[in-house]
């Protein structure tokens, strides 16, 4: 799993968790505001959505950022799996 930034920044799924395990990047709450698309082709799928979430990220204050996210599912051994993620803002 690889997660793209709204900077651009294509981060891969472990340097991700390690920057919320060392709290370069704090989530302190989301809230969702809306499901836009959901898609399932045969083993994959994708969903759109769309949530507030407070967060404070590399060393930056404390945010609430409106964030789309794009989500990207492949079914691997009958589980699905997320494969890519885009953030955005709505």
């Amino acid at each position: 799993m690889k997660l793209t930034h709204m900077t651009g920044y294509v981060q891969p799924k472990l340097e991700w968790i390690d920057q919320i395990q060392n709290e370069e990047m704090r989530y302190f709450s989301s809230k969702e505001d809306a499901i836009k698309d959901i898609k399932i082709d045969g083993n994959k799928a994708s969903l759109i959505g769309q949530n507030q979430v407070q967060a404070k990220i590399w060393g930056g204050g404390i945010n609430t950022w409106h964030l789309q996210m794009e989500m990207y599912y492949e079914k691997r051994n009958g589980q699905w799996i997320i494969t890519d993620q885009i953030a955005s803002t709505y």
